[in-house]
């Protein structure tokens, strides 16, 4: 038997880090040689998982079930598989919990249990603290990376709005920072044709009728 205790720190709102850990594709996504596959009636789905044991190999292909508790940010997973030559089965149960850390922050929280029987069950778990590290650390970099994608892209709009903003106010108060509402370009223009016309005009003739 496999045990996993793992906590992972996360740089993002508790709310944001629960929507990609509880979304199947997403979490897939974070964990190399995984694979989602087809989805079923009763919500499990097949996925596949391609794990290195030192030179050697080995597909994994399970159903999985995932339960979720959303109002406490909590779930169980539950897999049951076996290796591409159907030489070895496993079973795995495992629960996850996003709590709040700190402003903005988040930690997860996974603990669980693989069972393994068969042919490679001993390379398996010779090799199993390993490749957890090693799965957990890979996992923990693209959970991040995948937290934080939203929260840049909205700094980025904040930013560009900043800075449209920063834009408009130049171009109404000048680069000097005074109004120049009514003498910016077109009020200079206009300014200077009112000269001009002024200066044609015949002396007296401002106020005859």
């Amino acid at each position: 038997m496999i045990s996993i205790t793992e906590e992972i720190a996360v740089p993002s709102p508790p709310a944001r880090v629960w929507e990609v850990i509880s979304n199947p594709a997403d979490v897939v996504s974070c964990i190399s040689g995984a694979v989602l596959g087809a989805a079923h009636d009763d919500g499990s789905f097949d996925g596949t998982l391609v794990v290195k044991f030192g030179a050697v190999r080995v597909r994994f292909a399970a159903r999985v079930t995932l339960d979720l508790a959303a109002d406490e940010r909590e779930g169980r997973l539950s897999a049951r598989g076996r290796d591409g030559q159907r030489a070895t089965r496993f079973t795995a149960d495992a629960t996850f919990r996003v709590a709040q850390a700190g402003p903005g922050q988040a930690r997860v929280s996974v603990s669980g249990e693989i069972t393994i029987n068969g042919k490679l069950a001993s390379l398996v778990e010779s090799g199993a603290g390993a490749v957890v590290t090693r799965m957990t650390k890979e996992f923990s970099d693209q959970l991040v990376q995948r937290c934080a994608g939203p929260a840049a892209e909205a700094t980025g709009r904040t930013e560009a709005t900043a800075a449209t903003a920063a834009t408009a106010a130049t171009a109404a108060t000048g680069p000097t920072g005074t109004a120049e509402a009514s003498t910016g370009l077109f009020g200079r223009l206009r300014a200077w044709w009112a000269r001009l016309l002024e200066r044609r005009r015949p002396a007296g003739s401002g106020g005859r009728r």
